[in-house]
């Protein structure tokens, strides 16, 4: 199905690609014609890729910490969180193509207790410091096993964010919040005596990969 994330876009898009094609029709020059009605077809189906949400199923643990994203993970480091963890952290970076799910997904059952918009730059979202430069949502949520702080930042391509997370807001584990539109990044930072479960380079699924697990 489609993402009510991106419904009007992927929508606009469609009859983009339809308005090209009904447009070639009237052209006389075979080449030119035809080019128009492949690039059509192609942008279509690159938009109905790109907005695409599948269903997902969430592992039934109360321990651990999910991907938020579909990607590759790019970066796993050592970090001081001082916006809402406060101390010592490890945090992953998932890098998102523009060929993967955009679709958001909670992390960790809790509720929210930090959300913040940033304005920035648009750096390559892979980019070591995109995570304090880029544009980005910042989101921390808090249960009984501790404290997650993760976010949606935008990248070169990327230009738009979509959240719609509150402060007080209660939220489950695996449920969508939102997307990032064409390429971009999300980092996920838990205390640093949570274990880690992935490695770098691993391909990720929102929702349903285990990023860390809670002692």
């Amino acid at each position: 199905m489609i993402t009510k994330y991106g419904l009007n876009t992927f929508l606009f898009c469609a009859g983009f690609s339809l308005v090209l094609i009904l447009g070639s029709l009237f052209i006389q020059n075979g080449w030119i014609k035809y080019s128009l009605i492949v690039f059509s077809i192609v942008f279509f189906l690159f938009s109905l890729n790109f907005f695409r949400d599948p269903e997902r199923t969430s592992p039934n643990k109360k321990n651990v910490v999910l991907s938020p994203a579909d990607g590759k993970i790019v970066i796993i480091k050592d970090v001081y969180e001082g916006e809402f963890l406060k101390e010592n952290a490890k945090q992953i970076s998932i890098f998102m193509s523009p060929l993967n799910v955009h679709v958001n997904r909670i992390p960790i059952d809790g509720k929210v207790e930090y959300f913040k918009y940033v304005a920035g730059e648009y750096l390559v979202a892979f980019h070591e410091k995109a995570d304090k430069r880029n544009e980005r949502t910042e989101i921390g949520i808090t249960n009984s096993k501790g404290k997650v702080f993760f976010t949606q930042v935008a990248g070169f391509i990327a230009r738009r964010i979509v959240c719609d997370l509150k402060v007080g807001d209660s939220v489950k584990m695996g449920t969508r919040f939102g997307m990032i539109k064409f390429g971009s990044r999300s980092d996920v930072i838990v205390p640093a005596n949570w274990k880690l479960k992935v490695k770098l380079g691993d391909v990720v699924t929102a929702g349903e990969t285990i990023l860390f697990e809670i002692e």
